[in-house]
């Protein structure tokens, strides 16, 4: 009988050593979207295979998983199409094309709304998933180039680059509150957990700029030995990790103590990352080594690395924090890491193998993960 690599893979990481906890499967979809074929896979994650490719008019940038609604929201950002796919018949359902190239997008904390960043025109535009339909279209004063939404509060926070400025934004009204300097090369914007401040990546000065929300002032210019351009919070907003080009390291900022506590060396050139729950682990992908580094998130220790493949780009978790799902963009595929290994590994071995590699599509960007 011939046996599949496939099958090789899986034995190799679900037959454990005597004594060790047996990994179990995870009962939902991982779903991959893929910019250069215009598709999202959906992974299955009781079999660790594609179970069906949807097809898309245009190339997908990134994905929302809504377990509310059991949906999956895509944005293929060219022309502003919102695609929703039904997580439970893995197929289309509706689409909303706003005409007009977006450059991000984010969930509404509380959910019921997507918001979507446009510079061609100048607009936050808010949609109703209810219905995907536009409910509100905000314009901005200049080309924004990024946003976020504070947790608490109906508030946003967008950066102009040609202004080098930042906006706070009241969406209940929806109305601009106050526009205030940022500092050069403001390219990206964060609100502290509290919404008390926002942090602004200066990237190209490397610096980080901290402001008061309510009056705006600037508060505090840190310097940087990185150009700041991935941002990963703890979950309790305690620390801010930061990755850049500049120096093979991550780098860790305080927001309560408005301070760079340290500097991390992480593996090469560390870009895209993701913090896992109980235990936290920091797992950091190096795109150019094809690995990932990774990270205790309490000691800032480097715990070990792990092959994934070529260009890891985007890194989740599947709900239940057993595995690890690496997103290759130029290999094409994703890459599963099981969290127990790291508990299981002997104290010095930097090394932990790949669970298994499943072939998802061409220039995959990122993945969602949902539960059936």
């Amino acid at each position: 009988m011939k046996t599949s690599r496939r099958f090789f893979l899986l034995g190799s990481g679900v037959s454990l050593a005597c004594g060790r906890r047996r990994a179990t499967v995870f009962p939902g979809y991982a779903f991959v979207a893929n910019h250069g074929e215009k598709s999202v896979a959906a992974v299955d994650l009781t079999r660790f295979s594609v179970a069906r490719q949807i097809r898309l008019e245009a190339a997908p940038s990134a994905l929302i998983a809504d377990s509310g609604r059991n949906a999956v929201y895509v944005l293929a950002p060219e022309n502003g199409t919102v695609y929703e796919i039904d997580a439970a018949r893995l197929e289309l359902k509706r689409k909303l094309s706003l005409g007009n190239p977006v450059v991000s997008w984010r969930m509404a904390p509380a959910g019921g709304s997507l918001w979507l960043l446009s510079r061609s025109p100048h607009t936050l535009v808010q949609v109703d998933v209810g219905r995907l339909q536009v409910k509100t279209r905000l314009k901005l004063p200049a080309a924004p180039e990024d946003f976020d939404l504070d947790r608490e509060a109906p508030l946003a926070a967008v950066s102009f680059l040609d202004t080098q400025s930042a906006a706070v934004i009241d969406l209940a009204k929806p109305a601009i509150q106050r526009i205030v300097p940022a500092g050069d090369d403001p390219r990206s914007v964060r609100f502290r957990s509290d919404g008390r401040q926002m942090l602004i990546g200066n990237r190209s000065v490397r610096k980080l700029t901290v402001l008061d929300t309510l009056t705006g002032a600037t508060l505090v210019r840190l310097p940087l030995p990185i150009e700041p351009e991935n941002f990963c919070v703890k979950a309790d907003g305690g620390q801010v990790f930061i990755t850049g080009k500049g120096m093979d390291a991550v780098v860790v900022f305080h927001p309560y103590q408005t301070e760079i506590s340290e500097t991390v060396l992480a593996g090469k050139t560390p870009g895209a990352m993701a913090i896992s729950a109980a235990p936290e682990y920091l797992f950091a992908a190096n795109p150019e080594s094809g690995d990932v580094t990774i990270l205790e998130v309490q000691t800032r220790k480097v715990l070990a690395s792990v092959s994934v493949g070529q260009e890891p780009c985007y890194i989740t978790f599947t709900p239940d924090n057993q595995y690890a799902l690496v997103v290759n963009r130029r290999s094409g595929d994703l890459a599963v890491i099981r969290l127990s290994a790291l508990a299981n590994r002997a104290p010095r071995v930097r090394t932990i193998p790949l669970f298994t590699m499943i072939p998802v599509g061409s220039e995959p960007v990122c993945a969602a993960v949902l539960a059936t």
